[in-house]
């Protein structure tokens, strides 16, 4: 690749991410401003900014029980998704009887919307006295097919001599999923533990419809509320946003190259 074409590709890429990043400076700028979004021409430059939206947002509604819940509901699910995840992964990459009926099944209920299985997951939470509780509310989360797949691609990059060498040895099945082929497939945790903390943090009808004590809600539940009881919510709303964003955002920032790998990892073989 020549200089120039090196030159155009760095532009590129430079004109792409400003693009992609200004939302989130836009957002972070009128949290500390708390000004008309809709004047024109609109000011690039923060005018006299502040964190007293912040402050609103903590205040105004118990902001750090919300955040808890959040984090508890989120670790239960991400703990599931990796553990059953791997699990199913590792089945999927064996040989048995309907395994294709299966493959199948799980390709056929992804394209299933959560929204129509809402009232059996919701008779199924009842049944076992889940409803408002933390595992009521990771229950349909904590496993997805996307990551299953996943798994199994990564597994499926592992050389089969290493799995035979550790089944003569005599080692059991499910150690030969967390002690052998699990430290080998980094990448595939980290787009579990990704994917997963997302769905679940931003999670909004689950924990609204099987929610009934508002000590038990979660985040997106306490946006909702923080917006029937704040009057001026242009800075506040974007403050909001800015606290609930940045947990989501320092997790992928840690594990971004992992994710990325983790995504592609069964494009290419070899």
């Amino acid at each position: 690749m020549s200089r120039t074409q090196r030159w155009t590709t760095h532009l590129a890429l430079g004109i792409v991410s400003a693009f992609m990043l200004l939302p989130f400076y836009w957002v972070l700028k009128t949290s500390l401003t708390g000004e008309n979004i809709f004047v024109f021409p609109p000011s690039l430059v923060p005018e006299d900014p502040h964190i007293f939206y912040y402050v609103d947002v903590w205040y105004a509604i118990p902001f750090l029980r919300y955040l808890i819940n959040s984090v508890v509901v989120s670790v239960i699910v991400v703990a599931a998704n990796v553990f059953l995840n791997a699990m199913a992964g590792y089945a999927l990459t064996r040989e048995f009887p309907g395994k294709a009926a299966t493959i199948m099944l799980f390709l056929s209920c992804m394209m299933i919307p959560f929204q129509v299985t809402i009232i059996p997951a919701y008779l199924i939470t009842s049944q076992l006295g889940l409803l408002n509780s933390y595992a009521g509310m990771a229950l349909p989360l904590g496993s997805t097919i996307v990551c299953i797949f996943i798994f199994k691609a990564a597994f499926e990059a592992i050389p089969r001599s290493l799995i035979e060498a550790a089944r003569i040895d005599g080692v059991p099945d499910w150690m030969i999923v967390f002690r052998i082929i699990l430290p080998l497939t980094k990448p595939a945790i980290a787009t579990n533990v990704i994917l997963s903390f997302i769905w679940s943090w931003n999670s909004f009808l689950w924990p609204l419809v099987i929610v009934r004590d508002a000590s038990m809600q979660t985040l997106p539940l306490g946006l909702a509320r923080f917006l029937s009881v704040v009057e001026d919510t242009t800075g506040a709303l974007y403050a909001f946003c800015v606290m609930v964003l940045i947990p989501g955002l320092v997790i992928f920032l840690l594990a971004q190259k992992e994710f990325i790998t983790g995504l592609t990892s069964g494009a290419t073989k070899g």
